[in-house]
């Protein structure tokens, strides 16, 4: 388990975390959201104890990270920017990452280099965007570490890649028990992947919560009514967005399923039915209680 606990930075002036606090949970994928600036790649960064936090704790499993070589073995840093030593080819990368982790799998290595028609003597400088990112991940996968830090992992792979690599963060999951921390800027790239997660904006954490609690206490509702009717007619629930278009309605409520159509129907409608709602309504409906646009903060 990664534990966060009023964790601040700075850059000079620049105030990159502020009293951050957040807990990552051991065999749950986590995903930190936020915009460009937000503080994501700074938190990863101190997580993987390449930084060292100015004040507050950030720990693994009760050890601090940064300077602790026995917790940083445990923990695999895959960053947005891709560096690679000049001219180096994957199987010269394979052999300097088990070097280091004495649990890399070289093997499997080589099986998911081949699966993903990647060539082991080609120099590396020469892939794509896109697969230097699928080397880096093969790679954090192959290591054995237990916590596996992804900063824009998607950004850059096609759709056929992109979906291989949330199956293999997911097997590792549940094989072994892994901790994947996917910090992403993009909502729709983690709702099918996170258990977990946390929305960071100019350096604070506005909040982190499970995403399926989340799911249940909101609900989305379209519905007709042949008379006109108000945001306020929907009371006492918490009608948290009120969409109307002619005789349609979108409302979003904070409330259990059952309590918003039991509301509805003692309102006759012409017809009505819930919706599933998306990661990015959710985040959207949340921050709005709290203030702020997340049309704004994450696009």
């Amino acid at each position: 388990m990664i534990t966060a606990t009023d964790v601040t930075k700075r850059f000079g002036n620049i105030l990159a975390m502020d009293a951050v606090t957040a807990v990552i949970r051991e065999g749950s994928v986590f995903g930190l959201i936020g915009s460009n600036g937000a503080g994501k790649s700074t938190f990863l960064r101190m997580t993987a104890g390449i930084l060292r936090p100015d004040s507050g704790s950030l720990m693994a499993d009760g050890m601090e990270i940064y300077e602790n070589p026995q917790v940083k073995g445990r923990i695999f840093y895959i960053s947005d920017e891709q560096y690679f030593y000049s001219n180096a080819t994957p199987r010269e990368l394979r052999d300097f990452y088990a070097s280091i982790y004495p649990g890399f799998d070289k093997g499997r290595f080589q099986t998911l280099m081949k699966g993903f028609d990647l060539q082991m003597e080609r120099k590396i400088n020469t892939f794509s965007k896109g697969m230097k990112k699928q080397v880096s991940v093969i790679c954090g996968i192959c290591s054995g570490a237990d916590y596996l830090l992804c900063d824009e992992t998607f950004d850059g792979l096609d759709p056929v890649a992109r979906q291989a690599v949330k199956s293999l963060l997911a097997g590792e999951v549940a094989e072994r028990n892994m901790t994947p921390v996917i910090a992403s800027h993009n909502l729709r790239e983690l709702e099918d992947i996170c258990d977990h997660v946390g929305l960071l904006h100019r350096g604070g954490i506005l909040f982190s919560r499970d995403l399926e609690d989340m799911k249940l206490g909101i609900h989305k509702l379209q519905c007709v009514f042949q008379e006109p009717v108000e945001r306020g007619d929907f009371a006492p629930l918490e009608v948290m967005s009120f969409d109307k278009r002619g005789s349609l309605f979108t409302i979003t409520a904070r409330s259990s399923r059952e309590e918003l159509e039991e509301k509805v129907r003692s309102m006759g409608p012409v017809f009505y039915e819930v919706l599933p709602l998306s990661l990015e309504e959710i985040f959207i409906s949340e921050t709005e209680v709290q203030g702020y646009d997340i049309k704004k903060l994450l696009f």
